[in-house]
């Protein structure tokens, strides 16, 4: 595969949605085919899927198996072929937030998510992740003054710690891949620390 994935990530009022359509449009002037596209979704049986993982109780087993049901299906119809013409595929959030909400927030055993992250999608991971860092507090207002919230988003503020304590592990992990980006303060601030990355990659 030629192409570039991308993907951002953070907790709930984080901010993503906002830059994801920035970084979209820098990147379409530079003459790139951009797709923009989400987790759980990207295509009908994927957003099918994330209705029911946003909405309907389940427990932590049940979650992420659907979370992986929806990405193999995403990853097969949309991610891999966009990639394999040479497109950039831009992704609200990947694998990485399976093991921060599922990991992390519902304190899910890593190992069942790698191996379950290793049949879904194998070695295929982004070339480049956001992580848009918040303190779980701060989202939290954001949150309250923007949407009714779903499922995840009506957790307490220490299952938001333990989401963003899971994103700290997995760049730890993997830090040639992830850039942490301060999302705390005003979008333009959030938007020149993006651009920067993407400058210094020469992208």
């Amino acid at each position: 595969m030629s192409g570039r994935f991308i993907t951002f990530e953070g907790i709930d009022g984080a901010g993503k949605s906002t830059h994801i359509v920035a970084l979209a449009q820098r990147l379409r002037e530079r003459g790139a085919e951009v797709v923009r596209t989400r987790e759980p979704g990207g295509t009908e049986l994927a957003e099918k899927l994330r209705e029911l993982v946003l909405h309907a109780p389940m427990d932590a087993l049940t979650e992420a198996l659907l979370v992986f049901a929806a990405r193999r299906d995403h990853v097969q119809q949309l991610v891999a072929p966009a990639l394999a013409r040479n497109a950039t595929v831009v992704c609200d959030r990947f694998t990485d937030a399976t093991f921060a909400y599922q990991g992390g927030g519902r304190g899910f055993d890593a190992q069942v998510l790698a191996q379950l992250e290793r049949w879904v999608h194998g070695d295929l991971q982004p070339q480049l992740t956001f992580w848009l860092d918040l303190p779980a507090a701060e989202a939290a207002r954001r949150r309250a003054a923007a949407r009714a919230a779903d499922r995840f988003e009506s957790e307490d503020i220490a299952f938001f710690d333990r989401v963003r304590a899971g994103y700290a592990a997995r760049m730890a992990a993997d830090p040639g891949r992830f850039v942490r980006i301060d999302s705390s303060l005003e979008r333009e601030a959030v938007w020149a620390q993006i651009d920067a990355e993407l400058v210094r990659r020469g992208w």
